[in-house]
């Protein structure tokens, strides 16, 4: 008997050893066979996954970013206890103790699978999570598991368990475009990581199961069943008590209001100018992946002035051409009005601001819409501007519209409305402005942009106007006509001759007449007359004078590119620049005649903080200083008496110049103070004429004088205008030059380079 027992113990022994052996075969053949399949964990010794590239303002902001996966590194000390905690507890409670994979979850899985004989999810650890992530794909196999599992064991033998969870902590994915626990944070509650608390952590570990389908955005529900179970979870495995859990558990998801689709910027055209200069530079790569930080001189505070006043501004004249029927009818396209939704409805809104609206109701005296939640009312004062009587003859049911909303009466600020259901206002129907504009703001002294808007909309038209499109620049080319002549020595005083005349047209070509814009002759007239009234035969008589050549090469000095041909109808703006040439330009006269290259960028770095480039001002000597100040004189005697008066309201020192071609298609200012200079273009795309009342003045210069506004802010001390030494100050009649006792009716201050003043004067 003990023979037999001894017999079959061996037998087994042998058994059992066979088996090991077959199984170590197994392992050892799975493990050759896919060994030379699997990628190099070694990659990750140099973990630099992609991140955010970042755009920033003067002071800071954020302007825009570029990403392909929106992503925030961050090391695994900025991830809060209370976020690691929740992870571990919904994802792998057990990450602590096992090597890569968890045997008792394997063994569970896989009997699922045969019972279910389907391959059933639920047995990967964090650890194997990352792997599939970093280096496999979602795909269900049985090729893959056993790879993700070879690797899951490798990654555990070369890092510590401290460096795998942040790597998982950084990579994973949570949904609407954002990767990482620092970018999730960030999306749903607008907050870092670290500052999140209890119930915002667990939804955060939460979401990491189902991505998008439990994003509180797309299945509020969903959202908070992960995170009520995360809290259990978190209450059983012992980070926090069942008290804890339970109170969180009570408490309502609040998530930030932006959807998460939100793409705004509140400088798309200058965002856009940026892009390009890097992506030229560095590659899509490097842009979209990389994660740099670019830093730029853009005011906010200025560039939103900039957005409004050309909004409203384009909206002011576009009102001028009469009421358009809308152009689109959601009924008619076969939708519902009660669930259209708008991109601008999830966005904060406020008395003043402009919304999109479809059309609910029209009756005899009003026009009922809808505003995401809200029911807004256009009464009769609302629809005034139309010219009609009848609200049927402006929309029907289902238009889609434009309305500016209202403030309640006695309001004693500009309210937030609040988009709920069952809330209502009152409003101002809108048209979207045919009519196309550009403004742009740039420092004097560095030629760093402050301020840029290249159209009404970005989304409508990505074609930038203030710095691609050439348009003539009308009598906005004068200033560079008299700078030649200031530089060859005429004076303000000189006079001119405001008379009919003609000059050869060339071969086959008839004479040239100019004309002025009242049609009328004044004679003689001083050159700061001619200036500051915008007269057009003085400025060609002073062009023809000098000599075309010679006033282009003057443009050529002030920083125009655009082609400019030696013609005499070139010194009335026939010819063509961009608004970014003509604002950079009108720069050199506030600053002692130094043109400073424009310039968008001040700063790149990578996400290790190297300095990819690092720009600084380009100074130029374009003019000499004498003659800058003496045209910055003169500019500033067109805001005074001229066709810039309007802007004399400003009570500040100020110079600049209206524009307005023959046929109303382009209408100008370009304007300065000590510090900024501000250009602002209106007009049509395809060029047609924007009808009486398209001048520079009517449109241009009010849109100006808002920005203006916006830069001077609060401020009550003033800049100066710096003199040369050699300028001297003399009393002069402003209509003929001559000199006059100071304070006399018609005497003015004028400026002189020293040794062109009148011989008899009154100094000060």
């Amino acid at each position: 008997m003990a023979r037999y027992v001894v017999r079959v113990a061996r037998s087994a022994g042998l058994i059992i050893l066979f088996l090991a052996a077959a199984i170590l075969g197994i392992v050892s053949g799975v493990l050759f066979a896919y060994a030379g399949d699997l990628p190099g964990i070694s990659a990750l010794d140099d973990y630099a996954p992609s991140t955010i590239s970042r755009v920033y303002g003067a002071r800071g902001e954020i302007v825009g970013e570029f990403a392909i996966q929106r992503r925030e590194v961050i090391p695994y000390e900025a991830i809060p206890p209370k976020l690691r905690q929740a992870i571990l507890a919904a994802e792998d409670s057990e990450f602590e103790q096992h090597f890569g994979l968890s045997i008792p979850r394997i063994i569970v899985t896989l009997a699922k699978d045969i019972m279910e004989r389907r391959k059933a999810g639920g047995a990967s650890t964090l650890t194997q999570q990352l792997t599939r992530k970093l280096f496999l794909t979602d795909e269900k196999t049985w090729e893959r598991k056993i790879k993700e599992a070879i690797l899951a064991i490798q990654i555990e033998k070369r890092y510590t368990k401290r460096e795998i969870f942040t790597f998982y902590c950084n990579q994973m994915y949570f949904g609407h475009g954002v990767y990482g626990v620092e970018a999730a944070s960030r999306l749903y509650f607008g907050k870092s990581a670290k500052d999140l608390s209890l119930e915002e952590a667990a939804l955060i570990a939460g979401i990491l199961q189902g991505n998008v389908r439990q994003s509180p955005y797309v299945n509020r529900d969903a959202a908070v069943r992960r995170r009520n179970y995360t809290l259990t979870r978190m209450a059983e495995v012992g980070y926090i008590t069942a008290a804890e859990a339970e109170a969180a558990r009570k408490k309502p998801i609040v998530v930030r209001d932006d959807p998460p689709s939100q793409t705004y910027s509140v400088a798309p055209y200058f965002l856009e100018e940026v892009r390009k200069e890097l992506e030229s530079r560095y590659g899509a790569k490097q842009l979209y992946e990389n994660g740099l930080s670019v830093q730029t001189a853009l005011d906010l505070n200025l560039q939103e002035a900039a957005n409004k006043a050309l909004d409203e501004g384009l909206r002011r004249v576009d009102k001028r051409r009469g009421f358009r029927k809308p152009r689109r009818n959601v009924v008619q396209e076969g939708h519902a009005i009660d669930t259209l939704r708008q991109p601008r409805w999830d966005r904060p809104m406020h008395a003043g601001d402009v919304v999109p609206a479809v059309v609910t109701t029209v009756d005899a005296t009003s026009i009922q819409t809808r505003v995401g939640n809200m029911r807004v009312t256009i009464d009769r004062k609302g629809f005034a501007w139309t010219g009609r009587t009848s609200p049927a003859q402006l929309v029907t049911r289902g238009d889609l519209v434009e309305v500016r909303l209202s403030a309640p009466k006695g309001a004693a600020d500009i309210p937030a409305f609040v988009n709920e259901q069952g809330t209502s206002a009152t409003g101002t129907l809108e048209q979207t402005p045919a009519v196309e504009g550009g403004a742009i703001a740039i420092d004097n002294r560095t030629g760093q942009i402050k301020a840029m808007v290249g159209g009404f909309s970005f989304d409508r038209s990505k074609f930038n106007r203030a710095t691609q499109a050439y348009r003539q620049v009308g009598s906005g080319f004068k200033p560079i006509v008299y700078t030649a002549a200031i530089d060859r020595g005429y004076t303000p005083v000189t006079i001119l001759m405001d008379t009919p005349t003609s000059f050869n047209g060339g071969v086959g070509q008839p004479p040239y007449a100019p004309m002025n814009y009242d049609r009328q002759f004044e004679g003689p007239v001083t050159l700061r007359h001619a200036l500051e009234q915008s007269r057009n035969v003085p400025a060609v008589r002073v062009m023809e004078q000098l000599g075309p050549t010679q006033v282009i090469a003057y443009a050529r000095r002030l920083g125009l590119e655009s082609p400019l041909p030696p013609y005499l109808a070139v010194a009335l703006g026939a010819a063509e620049a961009t608004l970014l040439e003509i604002t950079s330009a009108y720069s050199v006269f506030p600053n002692q005649g130094v043109r400073m290259r424009p310039y968008t960028i001040l700063k790149v770095t990578d996400r290790a903080a190297n300095v990819l480039e690092e720009n600084r001002p380009e100074p130029r000597d374009a003019i000499r200083a004498d003659t800058a100040y003496v045209m910055t004189n003169l500019l500033r005697g067109v805001v005074q008496r001229g066709t810039g008066a309007k802007a004399a309201s400003l009570k500040w020192p100020i110079g600049g110049k209206t524009g307005t071609t023959d046929d109303y298609t382009d209408a100008w200012f370009i304007g300065f103070d000590p510090d900024i200079t501000i250009g602002v273009w209106i007009g049509y795309d395809q060029k047609r004429t924007m009808g009486p009342g398209g001048t520079g003045s009517d449109t241009a210069l009010p849109i100006w004088m808002e920005i203006m506004k916006a830069w001077i802010g609060k401020r009550t001390e003033a800049p100066t205008f710096e003199a040369p030494g050699n300028i001297i100050f003399m009393s002069v009649d402003r209509y003929s030059g001559g000199a006059a006792l100071e304070g006399i009716p018609g005497a003015i201050t004028e400026a002189f380079i020293s040794g062109t003043q009148p011989g008899i004067g009154f100094r000060q």
